[in-house]
């Protein structure tokens, strides 16, 4: 997974951009718009454009360490692959509870209005006096305000294909059904018979298919042929996850152990896809590895020393009764590597790239510079990426923190409780990773460009480094010298 002695270019579309070890001496790089040498042609002058992919390649020295840094970290996670494969997710007798519940599709036939009494609606109940929205009197049940709607299904797939039943939507209802819409059908076969069926939701196939073929056609269109490379590694992840983290993790392995070998492999699948098997790359991948590992230690510390079980919503108290070898706070851990993750490959790869264009900027920068120039570009990053995790999180539990405040509790009570502290947990944990990814990433980076260009400067390089561009620089100013005599 890292450069070999040839380095490629970033992208197969990179056509037309030769490598520094094809470029004769003396040609003028992209960044030279002056004249050309005498006896060369202009081309050169214009025909290297930075806006395709990474600089000149490093030299042959520093990618055999990084390939000893990362061959076997590679061969490690292809390993762990081999061992925790699970071949599917173990089979199960489903409950009938909450999501673990055989389903088959339907489709809505006709809807009439309806007395509300008479259609067999059982009456909403009053508010205890004394309540706000209560009548002040005595409690008691209330008729629905409005007509019911009587709505028959009729079954499109399984046993039963063919068949209708009614199901009757009261008026403070919040979803509502139309003639010939897809609906998702509840299945008990143990259930008397005109009970087996109900509706648990409606098909939204058609919705949501269109819109990931509008967000797959906007990345194409402005990302052309890398947008295509990111889509397929987006395929590859989303396979990951389901073919591997999720099966693995219900058989019985470590959750935590599970899901680093499954997010470094997305790591690697997805940088080395999007962004091209190059040195560069390959340090981001460092990069990001060093920080999911800060990521899981931490991890690991808090939710013990916060005596955090995971165990806090309906879904996960069911996977845990129907598997309980299943460590909970172990999925937890899981899940804080898994959502860092892909802010992770963005903040690295920045980073990274911005050193990269920073050194092509100013050949002569030391790693220092490099180093602060970098730096201030990564704390605009940290400020905006910390920002955006933790709304993320915030809007993902908006219902949670809306009952507390209905409640009234304060803000010790509420930040101290189990469901919120594990959010407080996995965002500030992730979001220490991310802050700490930004130095450990753009050092690394800064060392190894700087020592690069020096070894190329000084003829042990593998290639033209600096020092050819500096060559075409001074032929160039010589050409001008001679043309001024």
């Amino acid at each position: 997974m890292t450069p070999t002695d040839h380095e490629f270019p970033a992208h197969p579309h990179d056509h037309g951009r030769s490598s520094a070890q094809d470029r004769p001496q003396g040609h003028a790089h992209a960044q030279d718009h002056g004249p050309a040498a005498p006896g060369h042609g202009h081309g050169h002058s214009h025909g290297h454009s930075h806006s395709h992919g990474p600089a000149s390649p490093v030299s042959a020295h520093l990618r055999k360490v990084i390939a000893v840094v990362l061959i076997p970290f590679a061969a490690a996670v292809l390993t762990g692959l081999a061992v925790l494969w699970p071949g599917g997710a173990p089979p199960h007798e489903h409950s009938g509870l909450g999501l673990d519940q055989k389903t088959e599709s339907g489709r809505v036939v006709k809807i009439e209005e309806v007395d509300c009494t008479k259609g067999g609606a059982q009456p909403q109940q009053q508010p205890p006096p004394g309540q706000q929205g209560g009548p002040g009197g005595p409690g008691g049940p209330a008729k629905p305000k409005g007509p019911c709607e009587k709505s028959e299904i009729e079954v499109t797939s399984g046993p039963d294909k063919g068949r209708t039943f009614t199901e009757l939507v009261q008026p403070s209802a919040s979803r509502r059904y139309t003639v010939g819409q897809g609906v998702v059908l509840a299945y008990a076969p143990k259930a008397p018979k005109n009970l087996q069926y109900s509706v648990s939701d409606v098909d939204r196939t058609l919705p949501m298919a269109i819109l990931a073929a509008v967000f797959a056609l906007a990345v194409v269109l402005v990302g052309r042929l890398r947008g295509v490379f990111a889509l397929i590694a987006l395929v590859i992840s989303f396979g990951v996850l389901t073919m591997f983290i999720l099966p693995a993790i219900l058989q019985g392995s470590d959750p935590l152990v599970v899901a680093v070998i499954g997010g470094s492999a997305i790591m690697l699948i997805a940088l080395y896809m999007c962004h091209g098997l190059s040195a560069r790359t390959s340090v981001a991948v460092i990069g990001t590895l060093t920080s999911l590992l800060l990521i899981g230690l931490l991890g690991t510390l808090f939710t013990g020393w916060a005596h955090l079980t995971g165990n806090t919503d309906d879904q996960t108290g069911l996977v845990h009764s129907l598997y309980p070898e299943i460590e909970i706070r172990g999925l937890l851990l899981a899940g804080i590597i898994i959502g860092s993750l892909g802010v992770l490959d963005d903040v690295t790869v920045t980073q990274t790239s911005a050193v990269w264009e920073l050194k092509d900027a100013d050949p002569t920068a030391s790693w220092r510079k490099l180093y602060g120039a970098a730096m201030r570009i990564g704390r605009d990053h940290i400020a905006s990426v910390v920002n955006t995790l933790v709304l993320a999180y915030a809007g993902a539990s908006l219902p949670l923190l809306l009952l507390f405040s209905i409640a009234d509790s304060g803000v010790g009570t509420v930040a101290t409780s189990e469901i919120v502290a594990e959010e407080i947990v996995r965002t500030l944990v992730g979001s220490i990773g991310l802050v700490a990814s930004v130095p450990v990433t753009t050092a690394l980076a800064a060392l190894v460009v700087s020592a690069d260009r020096h070894n190329a400067s000084t003829g042990r390089g593998a290639g033209p480094g600096t020092g050819s561009r500096a060559g075409g620089r001074a032929r160039s100013k010589g050409g001008r010298r001679r043309r001024a005599k």
